[in-house]
């Protein structure tokens, strides 16, 4: 893990003086150490990493150091189609975080995102497309499979039966046939032709999913590996995400214990590039103003609690994990909110800010916020009618119009 506190030249710097002398600027990059280089570019604008990456000596050595979602917003700002030059150096665990972060809407994948990153995956190389296949659980790519083709396998010893009408096998058991007319089924059918030849039982696995099991079911596992995943990357489950919207009793809000609680705030591998919080010098919101008279180790809980609060922001209002707009909205969301909280219980009890900071948990004091203006701040819950009329004109607007 690269030490986000780490010194390193200016990222503006860097890209002015590439856009002066390419040469100066990359015997500049290649002086610095290896972890020098990765902060060089998380610093950059995510619209302006590329130019930076194609000036780092070994690309091949940094890009597996960047936080999973980094290297997400990056492949998204070059276009997911282009991006199989960084997908290709990209460590297994970077590529199916960036699909677990990207490839899903809400609580079910997004087929068609998923499309753009196998399609780079593909142009990346059979070997990086054998790695991410394996590194993918078997039911996102099942999902991706039975999206795009139907299978029929051969039934043993009937030699009266045909093949489906345009239908292709690798072995002559299954044959697969594309579901849509218009649809170009190249990257799957190269996807199948390299399990075939390298990971024979995935290949069988795949395509007796696509005739055996229910989609539901196979949704259902895809959803809990990769609500797993997301967890270690700091991201809760949806319906734990919920709880900072619970509601309390209105003559509980100001309620503080005698003594500061022992809180044992976690610490994990952030799946961002983030030496401090974006927020924290803006005094505007009382709960950073409280923070900055905290010692050093109350400022570091802070700093996990916080970013974990923004997380669980995310998940529960829906946000797109994979877009580099959500953590600093969701950032000022839980400033705001929290700092409603605080002020409350603070001006309730006597207290000054920083010391009904140490009483509350940081969720804590979110949830009075939420409760104290709730307008506008909960998100909405879509009813099951209204995601079945979604679902009904997304798939009316991706057919022919004709």
């Amino acid at each position: 893990m690269v030490d986000t506190r780490l010194p390193v030249a200016s990222a503006r710097s860097l890209l002015q003086l590439a856009g002066l002398d390419r040469a100066a600027a990359r015997s500049s990059l290649a002086a610095m150490s290896l972890d020098e280089q990765v902060a060089a570019v998380c610093e950059a604008p995510v619209a302006l990493r590329y130019r930076l990456l194609d000036l780092v000596p070994e690309p091949e050595a940094v890009i597996p150091l960047l936080p999973e979602a980094e290297l997400c917003f990056t492949c998204k700002e070059v276009g997911v189609e282009d991006a199989s030059r960084l997908l290709e150096y990209a460590t297994d665990h970077q590529i199916i975080a960036c699909i677990d972060l990207d490839a899903w809407q809400g609580l079910s994948p997004d087929i068609r995102k998923l499309d753009s990153w196998m399609m780079s995956l593909a142009e990346a190389g059979d070997d990086t497309l054998l790695r991410a296949a394996r590194a993918m659980d078997p039911e996102t790519l099942a999902l991706y499979l039975r999206d795009h083709v139907a299978v029929e396998l051969k039934p043993s010893g009937d030699e009266d039966w045909q093949p489906p009408e345009g239908g292709q096998t690798l072995e002559g058991q299954f044959y697969y046939i594309a579901r849509r007319d218009d649809d170009d089924v190249a990257v799957l059918r190269r996807l199948l032709i390299v399990l075939f030849q390298h990971d024979y039982w995935l290949y069988f696995r795949m395509m007796q999913s696509v005739t055996e099991e229910l989609a539901s079911e196979i949704e259902e596992w895809a959803l809990r590996w990769r609500t797993g995943r997301l967890e270690d990357l700091g991201f809760p489950s949806w319906d734990h995400s919920m709880r900072i919207y619970g509601h309390l009793r209105p003559e509980r809000l100001a309620d503080v214990p005698l003594e500061p609680p022992d809180i044992e705030y976690s610490r994990w591998q952030l799946p961002v590039w983030i030496s401090d919080l974006p927020a924290a010098a803006d005094d505007r919101h009382s709960i950073f103003r409280a923070v900055a008279r905290l010692d050093e180790k109350g400022r570091s809980q802070f700093f996990y609690a916080f970013l974990s609060l923004a997380n669980k922001i995310a998940v529960a209002d829906g946000r797109e994990l994979g877009d580099a707009e959500t953590l600093p909205d969701t950032i000022e969301k839980a400033a705001r909110v929290a700092s409603l909280g605080l002020e409350h219980v603070a001006s309730a009890n006597a207290l000054e800010l920083e010391e009904a900071l140490r009483r509350l948990p940081l969720e804590q004091l979110f949830r009075i916020g939420v409760n104290l203006a709730p307008e506008g701040v909960r998100p909405r819950i879509r009813t099951p009618d209204e995601e079945e009329d979604e679902n009904a004109e997304d798939q009316t607007g991706s057919g022919d119009p004709s």
